[in-house]
């Protein structure tokens, strides 16, 4: 069983800084990408941004050049640095892990969610 823990989420006024951590744990082999998401009340869940194993990163339009993903393969851990936050910011925080194989008990691959984080900034 593969585990996402998250922290960093938090209440912060317009135009602070806040730092969100991932960690999975589980025995695991390989992922292949891990990545933010985000749902705001009334709203669909919308990809933040992602990062490859192989350090490729996407991002959405709405946090291109204010928010930064980086990961940790060795800790199997995902950052994600959000700078310059704006109100439409607010939302729960979710991370994701694509295409997790595992070995134990047998292989196995398959997408997993954290629980998620409030993210609240304040105008």
């Amino acid at each position: 069983q593969v585990q996402l823990v998250e922290s960093g989420g938090g209440l912060v006024q317009a135009g602070g800084s806040l730092r969100l951590s991932c960690a999975a744990s589980g025995s695991i082999f390989r992922i292949n990408a891990m990545g933010w998401y985000r749902q705001a009340a009334g709203k669909q869940r919308e990809l933040v941004a992602v990062i490859t194993s192989g350090g490729i990163t996407n991002y959405a339009a709405s946090v291109k050049g204010r928010f930064t993903i980086s990961g940790d393969n060795a800790k199997n851990t995902v950052y994600l640095q959000m700078n310059s936050l704006k109100p439409e910011d607010t939302a729960v925080y979710y991370c994701n892990a694509e295409r997790v194989l595992t070995r134990t008990p047998s292989w196995d691959s398959r997408d997993y969610w954290g629980q998620g984080t409030q993210v609240t900034v304040s105008s």
